[in-house]
């Protein structure tokens, strides 16, 4: 009988032990699905037998075991790349381009019950939202006013994106790239225009050039007719003044003769018998003015020289000795103020401050733009 006990016994033992093991793992995994640890970072959604109920916090948090569900929302901002997308301008032209959207989950509970998958929800209405707005600009807007269309987008995607408890913070297009043809067309444009503006700065430093040649020639032949015109006043004078000498010196050459030769007249009256003489009141003035210069004995008493050796005022006055200094100094003051006044302006030339005579390679091209502009209304109404 003993004997017979002992199996059984040992068959419950093992039961029991198999059962408390069982219960045991039971218990842990329980309290392994009850406790749920959120991160700082983040939120979770929960749901008891498919019904939500609430938002876990960060930290630890515990929910009913083996009946629950946690979904997880990051609550920091996130990127999301656009892929590139093709679109045709308002001017039909093709273009590619790409962005980036910045998101960031404002409401958990919104981004889990009213849409599916935000992430993907938020990119594909990036991508429409790109190609209408590119869409309704030019070529040209689409390539400079990158600014304009980043906000655009992010006005179109807020609305939507604000029922699904997300923040659209910032939308970024990367790139817009025409297609080929026409950015062959916009760098054959853009050679063309600066060729063009280059000549028309080279024809600008010609016309400089050839202003400050112009300057330099007109200073060098004012300087040139200064000093002919000087020359010649000189030379004038100086004719004027020979001629004078020349008739004054013949003048006291013959007083001179004609003493000369009453003195020897006198000297062959003098070995004559004779000891009357009669002589003319003409020769004793002029033997006595002759005597008196000869030997300078009163010639500083009365100030009386020969007529031969100054110039009466008639004299001066007529060939104009007094005025020569004054003629000359006018002539140098005028030379003086022209050569100044020409050396200003060709400074002012060099400098690029005469914008009346040399205009801006800018102002040239609006004023050929508004003509070519001019022209073709013209055409069009004729």
């Amino acid at each position: 009988m003993v004997l017979d006990l002992l199996p059984l016994q040992t068959g419950t033992g093992g039961a029991l032990l198999f059962v408390g093991a069982l219960v045991l793992l039971v218990v842990i995994a329980a309290l392994l699905s009850a406790v749920e640890i959120v991160d700082a970072y983040e939120k979770r959604a929960l749901t008891v037998f498919g019904e939500y109920r609430k938002l876990l916090e960060p930290g630890i948090n515990f929910v009913p075991p083996f009946v629950s569900n946690t979904y997880r929302f990051d609550m920091r901002t996130q990127t999301l790349d656009v892929p590139r997308q093709e679109a045709i301008t308002r001017d039909n032209s093709p273009v590619t381009a790409d962005a980036v959207v910045y998101i960031k989950v404002m409401d958990a509970k919104k981004a889990f019950l009213q849409v599916d998958d935000y992430k993907r929800a938020v990119s594909n209405l990036a991508q429409t939202t790109l190609r209408a707005v590119l869409g309704d600009m030019e070529l040209d807007d689409t390539l400079n006013k990158r600014q304009e269309i980043n906000a655009r987008i992010r006005q179109e995607l807020d609305e939507p994106t604000d029922e699904w408890g997300i923040r659209v913070e910032s939308v970024e297009v990367r790139e817009v790239n025409p297609s080929k043809d026409v950015q062959r067309a916009m760098e054959q444009q853009t050679s063309a225009e600066r060729k063009r503006r280059a000549m028309i700065l080279e024809a600008q430093g010609e016309r400089r050039s050839a202003v400050e040649k112009a300057e330099g020639d007109k200073q060098s032949e004012i300087i040139r007719a200064q000093g002919e015109k000087q020359s010649q006043i000189l030379e004038a004078q100086g004719d004027a003044i020979s001629t004078v000498l020349r008739a004054r010196s013949a003048e006291s050459m013959g007083e001179r003769a004609v003493i000369d030769k009453g003195m020897e007249t006198l000297s062959e009256i003098g070995q004559s018998e004779s000891t009357t003489f009669v002589l003319p009141q003409e020769l004793s003035s002029m033997v006595g003015r002759y005597g008196k210069h000869l030997t300078g004995s009163d010639v500083k008493e009365d100030g009386q020289q020969l007529d031969s050796l100054e110039f009466d005022e008639e004299t001066r006055e007529l060939i104009g000795l007094d005025d020569i200094a004054e003629i000359i100094g006018e002539i140098d003051e005028e030379a003086e103020m022209d050569l100044e006044a020409m050396e200003q302006e060709a400074q002012a030339i060099k400098e690029g401050k005469d914008a009346a005579t040399i205009s801006d390679p800018d102002e040239v091209i609006e004023e050929m733009d508004q003509e070519f502009a001019g022209g073709a209304d013209a055409d069009q109404n004729t």
